[in-house]
């Protein structure tokens, strides 16, 4: 199924906006590789190389994590920081997070090091971003969120415990999840450009199941898609070529 695409974000593409939205989200909700993306389209008769998807995660990725966070709903005042260490190509580095009490991730940050500098360069991005300050940090006990918390926000209640901060040492779960399907990192841009995007559009598709009924549960799904159709300018995935 080739053409022109039909809405504005796919204009000069040959494959429909629903081709590509479909293979972004196939990509970002599940631990896929692209040639098992390209396998699963093929065997709904679409034809599109790994390096074409590829290339639309990038491009596509990015921004549709940009609309569905603009349309996210206010953020919570407590905010949870931690940090993972990730490899890439075999060189140690760190993953700063942030989320609020709900799990919404606030911020992501890839950096060498974990010491004061890094920690008050995440604070001030994370403040930056959201444009406010909230009612309560939660970390763990590394001494370089203290340093950071006096420097940039010390009028704000500082909890520091481990046992406090499981909210948002369980964020880290489905990254790790992507790590292993990805075998390796490989550069540092391409991974902060992939974890932005995948830190909005894979949460966007995970609803607390376990605290629903399945009518509530399909019901809050179609809801969803529906807004993911919305921003990605497609309608239903067409099921043949």
């Amino acid at each position: 199924m080739e053409g022109a695409g039909d809405g504005p974000s796919c204009k000069g593409f040959r494959f429909l906006a629903e081709v590509i939205s479909h293979a972004v989200w196939l990509y970002h909700r599940f631990p896929l590789s692209f040639r098992e993306v390209e396998e699963l389209l093929l065997a709904r008769g679409i034809t599109v190389s790994h390096e074409a998807i590829r290339r639309w995660c990038d491009r596509f990725g990015p921004r549709y994590a940009a609309a569905l966070r603009r349309r996210r709903s206010q953020v919570g005042d407590k905010w949870h920081l931690d940090e993972v260490f990730l490899k890439i190509s075999g060189v140690r580095h760190h993953l700063w997070r942030a989320v609020d009490q709900d799990g919404a991730v606030l911020h992501i940050l890839l950096q060498s090091k974990r010491d004061a500098k890094s920690a008050k360069r995440f604070m001030a991005r994370l403040m930056k971003k959201q444009r406010r300050t909230p009612r309560v940090l939660v970390t763990d006990e590394l001494r370089s969120y203290g340093v950071a918390h006096r420097g940039s926000m010390s009028s704000v209640d500082h909890r520091s415990h481990k046992g406090l901060n499981n909210r948002a040492e369980n964020a880290h779960q489905p990254t790790r999840h992507r790590e292993r399907a990805m075998k390796g990192l490989r550069t540092v841009g391409g991974t902060q450009r992939f974890l932005s995007a995948f830190s909005q559009i894979s949460p966007h598709f995970r609803s607390r199941r376990h605290r629903m009924t399945a009518t509530g549960y399909r019901t809050e799904m179609r809801h969803r898609f529906g807004t993911w159709n919305e921003i990605t300018g497609s309608t239903a995935m067409p099921t043949e070529a």
